[in-house]
């Protein structure tokens, strides 16, 4: 079944973990055999061949590159400028993909809808896979009017924060109340019609930016705070104001957001119980909330600076998500309901949002 990912961090993978995403899993982690630079060496799930081969067609591909100030303990560049560049190197190399048939840039409705036909008929042969360029964490942004020279280069949804203090939101094990710049940045992503993501955005700025973004809303990889009680996680309050913005809500696969009481460097998938199905519970809980299957998909997060160590037991590729509609039949959602799941919901909001 054709399906769509709302969160892939491609190329981080291949910039900064020096994948070459053309080439199988097994390649990728064959190469990286003995490699102790980075903690989920020869771990990987993602490549582009293995999303082909579970007809993931279509991703939202992102650009990230953190700012951070003197003394902080997270990664980051040390001025924005540094953090732009960065992130403009991410886009050459999604460029280059281009140029070589690997994927597609999908930005308007008429690349969508021309991508989706060649896609009609399966995985019989190699066909680019298409994205939507995303931007996790604002702080690349030098100034306000850099946002448009983002869209100009294809930007389409974007995430004020990610981890920590951020220069235009706050996010994730961090808190302050959305400010000055923030309000502005979102004036000008609605100015442009860019998605607001709402994922990694701290209680404090969740709240003020949906009041004061008018735009589009969706939260591209987050799980439910009533399942894994931590602040990354949505609250059923919060996924009901979600729900009344119409916004979709993909499901991450990372373990730690999926079970409760993961010890990150510590915990093992199989020992925490951390099976592929444990992300239904979590759409689900969404579902009971909403009424309905209309506002949940896939946002698997995979490889998102993390490897097999700390996704579910059960999965050796992101080809694997292609048993989810087995796993949603089991629970009862109907063939109309598992379409929208694994593409329907994202196509419907990504029609409505570019109309």
């Amino acid at each position: 079944m054709f399906t769509i990912d709302a969160h892939l961090d491609l190329s981080m993978n291949a910039l900064e973990w020096n994948r070459d995403l053309t080439l199988s899993v097994e390649e990728i982690n064959e190469r990286e055999r003995g490699l102790t630079d980075k903690v989920d060496r020869g771990n990987a799930t993602v490549s582009l061949p293995a999303l082909r081969e579970a007809e993931i067609g279509l991703v939202v591909a992102t650009q990230i590159a953190r700012y951070v100030e003197k003394g902080s303990s997270l990664p980051g560049w040390h001025s924005p400028a540094q953090a732009w560049a960065q992130t403009q190197g991410q886009l050459a190399y999604y460029k280059v993909m281009e140029n070589l048939g690997e994927m597609a840039p999908i930005t308007d409705l008429p690349s969508l809808e021309k991508h989706l036909k060649l896609w009609e008929g399966g995985k019989e042969e190699k066909k680019p896979v298409g994205y939507i360029l995303s931007l996790e964490g604002a702080d690349s942004i030098v100034d306000v009017s850099y946002l448009e020279k983002s869209y100009e280069g294809g930007l389409r949804a974007l995430g004020p924060a990610h981890y920590g203090p951020g220069r235009y939101a706050y996010g994730t094990d961090a808190s302050a109340p959305l400010g000055k710049k923030g309000k502005e940045l979102l004036r000008e992503m609605e100015r442009l019609n860019i998605i607001l993501d709402a994922t990694h955005l701290c209680d404090e700025c969740f709240w003020p930016s949906l009041d004061h973004f008018h735009g589009h809303v969706w939260a591209s990889h987050n799980n439910c705070r009533a399942l894994v009680d931590h602040n990354r996680q949505f609250s059923d309050e919060q996924i009901k104001a979600l729900i009344d913005r119409g916004a979709v809500i993909g499901g991450a696969l990372d373990a730690w957001m999926m079970v409760p009481g993961w010890i990150k460097g510590k915990s093992l998938p199989k020992e925490m119980g951390c099976h592929l199905e444990v992300i239904v519970d979590h759409m689900d809980h969404i579902c009971q909330i909403a009424g309905n299957a209309k506002h949940i998909g896939i946002g698997s997060d995979l490889d998102g600076a993390y490897g097999r160590e700390q996704s579910p037991y059960d999965l050796e590729t992101i080809s694997d998500l292609s048993r989810i509609p087995d796993m949603l039949a089991k629970r009862g959602y109907s063939e109309q309901d598992i379409a929208l799941v694994m593409h329907g919901n994202w196509l419907r909001f990504l029609k409505k949002a570019w109309s």
